[in-house]
């Protein structure tokens, strides 16, 4: 008896089993029943018909494919070694799921081909030099081409990079001298333009300095002139008549003090000689005994 339910039961547990599948929720799943497609599975716990039914799982994620790196001459005929990298998904609805395992054979395999076709035709384009300082560009063309031709896979292109777009080493040496010479050059210039700065500096000092010497000679010579004018204004104002005789006789004063030497001339009154010094207008020959003693009696 025993064996007999286990005859049976054995069986229908292993079918059972048999039919259990686990969809992940990074994937979708696409049940085919007999050869045809029967319905879209969603992330969880399905039972299908075993033999009858089968499922097939499709990747939903963000997935990355290196289109392997080829050598791609240039537009000045130069060997570069290019890779790229391709970021893509299969989008999620149950058309495009379907799309990416019927469409199309192998898909991955079908992105790799096309990136590599798309960058020999771009690349064959440009110089080496342009497609080194281009890369956005050929990214940007590089994303379009394969967005459009693999619109109807259900795929999405999600964005490509270029990974290395490197020359002959030959030509890669000659190119780092190129840039270490235009470097100097441009350090040169630099140092001689800081150089131009710094005298140009310099000289702009000296002339202030010069300018600043200048206006000071002119204010004090000014200054000096505006002193004699008022010196002569005054002198004019208030030093006359009794004044003017007054000073001179004070300088003969000071003079006979200091026994100043008088040269007299030859055939000269003395009277008359000190008169002159003095300011004092000459006296006649009669009265010069007179004058003399009233000189002396002022105490000249």
């Amino acid at each position: 008896m025993i064996l007999t339910v286990a005859f049976y039961i054995i069986p229908i547990l292993i079918f059972f089993f048999w039919g259990i599948k686990i969809v992940r929720p990074t994937h979708k799943g696409l049940i085919e029943r007999l050869g045809k497609y029967h319905k879209l599975a969603q992330p969880g716990f399905h039972w299908i018909i075993p033999i009858v039914d089968r499922m097939f799982r499709v990747n939903i994620t963000e997935q990355m494919i290196d289109a392997e790196p080829q050598e791609i001459i240039t537009n000045d005929n130069l060997n570069a070694r290019v890779d790229a990298q391709v970021y893509f998904r299969v989008k999620s609805d149950e058309k495009s799921v379907k799309g990416s395992t019927y469409d199309v054979n192998d898909y991955s395999w079908q992105i790799v081909n096309l990136a590599r076709t798309t960058l020999r035709n771009i690349i064959g384009t440009l110089t080496l030099k342009s497609a080194n300082s281009e890369r956005g560009r050929i990214n940007k063309e590089l994303h379009e081409t394969l967005h459009k031709e693999t619109a109807s896979w259900g795929i999405e292109i999600i964005r490509t990079e270029l990974k290395e777009i490197d020359p002959p080493t030959d030509v890669q040496e000659t190119m780092n001298k190129v840039v270490k010479a235009e470097n100097e050059k441009i350090a040169a210039v630099d140092s001689a333009t800081a150089a131009e700065t710094v005298a140009d500096g310099i000289k702009r000092a000296k002339i202030k300095e010069a300018e600043g010497s200048k206006r000071a000679k002119i204010l004090k010579a000014e200054g000096e002139a505006e002193a004699i004018k008022l010196v002569n204004e005054a002198a004019d104002k208030y030093f006359i008549g009794n004044a003017q005789l007054l000073r001179k006789l004070e300088a003969m004063e000071v003079a006979l003090e200091n026994n100043t030497k008088i040269v007299v001339p030859a055939g000269a009154d003395l009277v008359n000689v000190i008169g002159d010094l003095a300011g004092v207008l000459p006296v006649r020959a009669k009265s010069q005994t007179d004058n003399f003693s009233k000189l002396a009696t002022q105490g000249l």
